[in-house]
């Protein structure tokens, strides 16, 4: 049998026999601890208050039109229901809008009165469907010169704008709106006479429809 030299470990058991130490099992190497990163802030002393904020705007020169290439935010459209009016010398056509402006509908008809009776009745219905704004068919001739009913119904949009406040008032172009609900109504199957009681409001969903959809195709 062989000599065994001293530099042979050999079984672990059999080296505890022959009085020699065991070897004891490897450590994993430990990594040096990093140091901690310090980052460079600066003091600010408040005990005098908070330093002054500074805005810095920059002036963009738009006579020439909007710069190419400008983000410009969506347009937002104006909830709550519209009154469409349809002015004349004897009786006024009310139509009201849904809530969300999108679909005209005949509301009554209000009998003009010297008292301004009429334009208490308006500005109740205002009130009452919490109207955000007010559309009023100004006539015109097929020209677009205006004449006595356009005038008249300038003067009614601005009596009534002072009566009703931050709801806005705007007058449209009305040519052949009564035409156009005259046209509906017969489709319908109402003959002239049968037309008479609605004819007004019918008019006015005609003034209001047209000025939904344009802000509809604007937005």
């Amino acid at each position: 049998m062989p000599e065994q030299r001293p530099d042979e470990t050999g079984d672990v058991s059999e080296r505890r026999q022959q009085g020699r130490p065991a070897v004891p099992p490897s450590r994993p190497r430990q990594t040096p601890p990093q140091p901690p990163v310090h980052h460079r802030t600066e003091q600010i002393d408040l005990r005098a208050g908070f330093p002054p904020v500074r805005n810095e705007t920059t002036e963009i020169d738009l006579s020439q039109g909007l710069p190419a290439g400008l983000p410009l935010p969506p347009r937002r459209t104006r909830q709550g229901r519209r009154l469409g009016l349809d002015v004349g010398t004897v009786r006024i056509g009310v139509a009201l809008s849904d809530p969300t402006g999108t679909l005209a509908s005949p509301l009554e008809t209000v009998e003009r009165r010297r008292d301004g009776g009429d334009l208490d009745r308006i500005v109740a219905l205002v009130e009452e469907h919490e109207v955000t704004e007010v559309i009023v068919g100004e006539p015109r001739h097929l020209s677009g010169a205006s004449g006595a009913s356009a005038r008249e119904a300038r003067a009614y949009s601005r009596s009534l704008a002072g009566r009703i406040g931050s709801v806005p008032v705007h007058l449209v172009d009305e040519r052949l709106s009564t035409v156009t609900a005259a046209s509906s109504l017969r489709a319908n199957g109402l003959d002239s006479r049968a037309q008479r009681p609605v004819i007004d409001q019918a008019a006015a969903v005609v003034i209001l429809q047209a000025y939904l959809d344009s802000q509809r195709g604007r937005s």
